[in-house]
């Protein structure tokens, strides 16, 4: 073998080497270049999930956070809160109606009359007439107390009737009567003088003299003597 030859042969090997390097390297590049490819989609997937599901992009995860407060707060609790003060404002109306409802003191003209059907059964009628400007209620028991000539003073029971509503319109009139045992001994020392009378419902009271032609009331003060409800006067 001349040298001319041995010469093209590790010239061909030469380029056969660097042929081959190019090659390698070229491929290593392409490897690398599909895997930032494949890698950058696969980030991309990623992040673009958590924003569907609201967890990375804000405007999803405001508004996510958003519809949950509005729900619960405003919508749960405000609508609570809403129906609670209708609750407490529909039970305050009613209480205050229920007490508009019925007559004060200051409304009434009061007098206390006998009208016992002889002298050996004992009755006293209290009349109340509305002088109000409205319809009111006087339904129920009247508190009595029985006032002595001595000072002292005592309650007097209600007797066993179921009371009636009774309504009141400007000038009508309701009356309720106090029974009780006449003295025929005529050494009773019950002496009333006054009748202090709470209308039903109210807590001012007025008083009312006792009717002086009325039959002579026999003691002591006690479960004898009775208070009956208010009814309209016939």
């Amino acid at each position: 073998m001349n040298a001319s030859t041995s010469t093209r042969r590790r010239i061909v090997r030469t380029a056969a080497a660097a042929l081959t390097a190019a090659a390698a390297l070229s491929l290593t590049a392409c490897s690398g270049s599909d895997t930032a490819a494949a890698s950058k989609p696969a980030a991309q997937a990623g992040t673009g999930g958590a924003a569907q599901a609201g967890g990375n992009d804000p405007a999803a995860g405001t508004q996510g956070t958003g519809d949950g407060t509005t729900s619960h707060t405003t919508g749960g609790s405000g609508n609570g809160a809403a129906k609670g003060t209708e609750k407490s404002a529909g039970k305050g109306a009613g209480k205050s109606t229920a007490k508009g409802k019925f007559c004060r003191t200051t409304e009434l003209t009061m007098e206390a009359v006998d009208s016992s059907p002889d002298q050996h059964t004992g009755d006293v009628t209290v009349q109340m007439t509305n002088k109000g400007g409205r319809t009111c209620s006087v339904t129920g028991f009247a508190g009595v107390d029985l006032k002595d000539a001595d000072g002292t003073s005592a309650p007097v029971h209600r007797g066993g009737e179921q009371p009636r509503i009774t309504n009141l319109k400007p000038g009508d009139t309701a009356t309720f009567s106090i029974s009780y045992k006449v003295d025929t001994s005529g050494g009773n020392l019950a002496t009333p003088t006054h009748l202090i009378v709470t209308p039903p419902n109210e807590t001012h009271s007025v008083s009312l003299k006792w009717p002086a032609n009325a039959p002579k009331l026999a003691g002591p003060y006690d479960e004898k003597i009775q208070v009956h409800p208010v009814g309209i006067a016939n």
